[in-house]
């Protein structure tokens, strides 16, 4: 059986999450089908842009998560942002968003964050290793985590609208 590279995985998913990003509108949509549906969301563990705080799923124990995997190259994760911290704002302290970015290069992703005006915790993915564990299908990609840590919804891409059935989903955990 041939051996690949760390290396290897990361070049291929990065591709494959980069080609991904540029589909067309509208393409948003719940996943029916993915691994973790119903499974223990994976541990996580990512370090904040500026390297020096983490970030952990654990430490968000006890309320719903929205795990949101984006870079600051795709367009519809800019559309995102806004409407994720609609929800935070909404749900007070009761819906926590993670956004995992899974740039190659961190140096982006505070005017990223500043452009967009969000407040939710946001970390770096630095190597995509979580992207690993999770799988993300295309940018962005939001795995919706109850109480009890397990995934309970998928969605991959995003369009105007897609909150309205994540707040339903986020609403019905809660």
């Amino acid at each position: 059986m041939p051996s690949f590279s760390r290396r290897a995985l990361e070049v291929g998913l990065a591709g494959l999450l980069l080609a991904a990003c540029g589909e067309k509108r509208g393409s948003a949509h719940a996943v029916s089908e993915h691994p973790l549906l119903g499974a223990p969301a994976p541990a996580l563990e990512v370090r904040t842009p500026d390297g020096k705080g983490l970030l952990t799923l654990a430490q968000f124990g006890g309320k719903v998560v929205v795990i949101d995997f984006w870079a600051t190259w795709c367009e519809p994760c800019r559309e995102s942002f806004p409407a994720y911290q609609s929800l935070v704002d909404e749900f007070r302290g009761r819906l926590v968003v993670l956004g995992v970015s899974v740039d190659e290069d961190p140096s982006q992703i505070s005017e990223f964050v500043e452009q967009t005006r969000v407040k939710f915790p946001i970390g770096w993915d630095e190597g995509q290793s979580a992207a690993q564990g999770y799988r993300p299908p295309k940018m962005p990609t939001s795995f919706v985590v109850d109480s009890s840590g397990i995934v309970r919804f998928v969605h991959a891409g995003f369009s105007p609208g897609d909150d309205r059935q994540i707040r339903e989903e986020v609403q019905s955990l809660l």
